[in-house]
């Protein structure tokens, strides 16, 4: 078995507008296409970031998230970026709350994390 890349990756949201602001107009993902899928009351939006695709789906009254980023399963997502610092700067101007920035003491690297409209831990990670 050979894997090529990651081709996706799926979130589910509670406020579906809000996260599509998010992704879309904060973070800068390019919208592919938007569905509305009525026989289950909910959107499933396509955005392109960087060389993968996120699945945006809103779904009437998902579960919250049980637990930090320390329970099983998927930690965070982290997203590759060339200067961390105008990232910060960005995001704090669209009032989204930032963590203090480490150091990857394996690769000498700096990031930072912060959250999406519903909690999901996002990584910036400074190549």
């Amino acid at each position: 078995m050979r894997i090529n890349a990651i081709h996706h990756i799926a979130i589910i949201c509670s406020d579906y507008g809000r996260s599509k602001h998010f992704y879309s107009e904060i973070l800068g993902a390019k919208i592919i296409c938007e569905t509305w899928r009525e026989q289950r009351r909910s959107y499933k939006l396509d955005l392109h970031i960087g060389n993968a695709q996120i699945e945006l789906f809103s779904f009437p009254n998902p579960p919250q998230r049980p637990t930090r980023p320390e329970a099983c399963g998927l930690r965070h997502l982290a997203l590759a970026v060339d200067n961390l610092t105008e990232c910060i700067d960005h995001l704090q101007h669209h009032e989204i709350s930032v963590e203090p920035v480490r150091v990857d003491e394996l690769t000498g690297k700096r990031f930072t994390f912060f959250q999406d409209p519903d909690g999901l831990p996002l990584e910036l990670y400074e190549q």
